[in-house]
């Protein structure tokens, strides 16, 4: 299963937000332009991201920007903000293997405890990483 793309267009709008903050108006329809995407995508990604507490929008000439320093969210807040996944996990067993197989009857034990540690370290990646230092690559790659 696949992480929705949510999760990188919502660093796309932090990442954007805070390099365009001095320089022009972040308006929904800026950053939809920014990101290649439908404006209500954006519009409701900016919906989750405000409820999670990352950004505050306000009409007028403040527009949006961020609630939180970039080092103050790590890549985690953001992958939950986004509801990228289930809350019960990224990987889902079928639902009905035949219990008369002996593989059918044994594999969710033999790969659950698997699942759930790469799922573990994927949580402990994301924990680790903090927008700021997506930002300082972004402006490494602007600047190359």
């Amino acid at each position: 299963m696949q992480i929705t793309s949510k999760f990188t267009i919502a660093i796309h709008i932090i990442i954007a937000i805070d390099y365009f903050k001095d320089s022009q108006a972040v308006t929904s329809t800026f950053l939809s332009g920014s990101v290649g995407s439908n404006p209500v995508i954006v519009r409701n990604i900016m919906g989750e991201l405000k409820d999670a507490g990352i950004i505050d929008i306000s009409r007028g000439k403040i527009g949006i920007r961020l609630a939180k320093e970039l080092k103050d969210i790590t890549l985690y807040d953001v992958y939950k903000a986004v509801g990228c996944v289930e809350d019960n996990g990224l990987f889902h067993f079928h639902e009905n293997p035949n219990a008369n197989c002996p593989v059918g009857r044994t594999i969710h034990k033999a790969m659950s405890k698997r699942l759930e540690d790469a799922q573990q370290a994927l949580h402990a990646s994301l924990k680790s990483t903090t927008l700021a230092e997506v930002m300082s690559d972004t402006m490494k790659e602007i600047q190359s």
